[in-house]
């Protein structure tokens, strides 16, 4: 593999540096770097990050490639400067077997875009009756350390405390989809104002806050961890942020939809913007934006949630839940926390990168811009400013709810292990 001199790149936002990729490692980092017969990326004025980590995507293969297949997502990803996906395991068949994750985990390796972990399903098809085979999976070639119902809670409170005690053998973590479901029944959009004015059914900030509460009490009696998928209420940030006060081994994550949306949108009707949890009120979004650059929140997921056309197009009670976000994750968290204020590019970095890599344990990932660290990379444009259109996706959906926005940033370049997966902004 040839050497790369990325030339005049602020590391982390920092002051322009050189950066020197031999192979698959960063060989070099300084000022005045040569290097005979490199090619040269000219990266002055742009941001250099370690290759984004997804803790929280949808791959939907196998069974619903109509949605995403492996290839697709982590072209997407790709696009969108990640270099780690972690795959959600409600597939069709479920990924509660080891031959599953060891299916995704392999088409992942063969497609080349970005490192694929699957996440295996806590119970036997997501419908919380029975462990599923937590072990199998983790002993297996993919090497399973995160598991997660997620799209349905594992809402035993015994069934939850034992996947808590059998991945605690392991450092395994279970992320949790909080949801109590009987406070749930026909919810359509966050209950509030909005929802008594539309007349539809409303999802409640406690439905939420009730199962963090749980779970964060089960972690500590058991003395394992437990990871909080897509925290969407103010008050699940004061829950988490008490249980880290205790010493709890808690961690959670935001999606970038929930830092910048409201349920005002809804009234569109559009189901563009119908996503589980739903979007909340303004409120809301500005105390999940203190607590991440807080780090109450420890990380960002994108809960990339692929849909076909004719799942979304239709009355807004019939679609499905669920957006798209590989592509455009980064724009906004550079629109709602550093074009705000509230983080600087090291802290985008250590949310998007360093945390959720330590979370799921992708040791090759999420590592320092230093010599001799695997050349996991991510270049940024932080200047640009354009606007979204789905049609130049990579991801084979388009349910995007930022179509026709404009949005800060571009990714230009990411590198997996030294290899260039996006050049310019063209996959390779």
């Amino acid at each position: 593999m040839s050497k790369i001199l990325i030339r005049g790149a602020k590391v982390l936002g920092g002051e322009p540096q050189d950066v020197l990729i031999d192979g698959e490692t960063i060989a070099a980092v300084g000022t005045g770097l040569e290097a005979d017969g490199a090619e040269v990326v000219e990266a002055g004025g742009k941001v250099l990050l370690p290759g984004l980590v997804d803790l929280h995507t949808h791959l939907r293969e196998p069974g619903r490639e109509d949605s995403e297949t492996v290839l697709t997502g982590t072209r997407a990803a790709a696009r969108g400067g990640y270099t780690s996906v972690f795959a959600m395991a409600n597939t069709f068949p479920v990924a509660d077997t080891a031959g599953v994750v060891e299916q995704v985990w392999r088409l992942g390796q063969e497609h080349g875009y970005c490192d694929v972990q699957p996440i295996g399903a806590v119970t036997v098809g997501l419908e919380g009756a029975k462990l599923a085979e937590l072990g199998a999976m983790h002993e297996s070639a993919a090497g399973v350390t995160v598991f997660s119902d997620d799209g349905k809670c594992v809402h035993d409170a015994v069934i939850m405390r034992r996947a808590l005690e059998y991945v605690k053998a392991f450092g395994g973590v279970i992320a949790q989809h909080a949801q109590e479901p009987r406070l749930t029944e026909g919810a359509q959009m966050n209950e509030g104002v909005v929802s008594a004015e539309l007349g539809l059914g409303g999802w409640p900030a406690v439905a939420e806050e009730s199962v963090i509460a749980r779970d964060v009490l089960l972690a500590e009696h058991v003395g394992s961890r437990v990871h909080i998928c897509h925290l969407s209420t103010a008050g699940s940030v004061e829950i988490v942020r008490w249980a880290k006060s205790r010493g709890i081994d808690v961690t959670a994550e935001v999606t970038p939809h929930h830092l910048l949306l409201t349920d005002e949108l809804v009234r569109t009707y559009n189901p563009v913007y119908k996503v589980n949890p739903p979007l909340r009120t303004e409120r809301d979004v500005m105390a999940l934006r203190e607590a991440l650059a807080d780090g109450t929140i420890d990380i960002v997921a994108t809960d990339h949630a692929p849909h076909p056309h004719e799942d979304k197009d239709c009355e807004w009670p019939a679609a499905a839940m669920g957006m798209v976000g590989l592509e455009t994750a980064l724009s906004v968290v550079q629109e709602t926390m550093v074009d705000t204020g509230l983080l600087n590019w090291a802290g985008v970095a250590d949310r998007m990168s360093v945390k959720p890599a330590r979370i799921g344990r992708a040791t090759d990932h999420g590592r320092p811009v230093s010599a001799g660290e695997p050349a996991n990379l991510t270049l940024v444009d932080t200047a640009y400013r354009g606007t979204v259109d789905p049609a130049g996706f990579a991801s084979r959906s388009r349910n995007t709810p930022y179509e026709g926005r404009e949005l800060p940033g571009r990714v230009t370049h990411t590198w997996l292990r030294g290899k260039a997966t996006l050049v310019d902004g063209k996959l390779t």
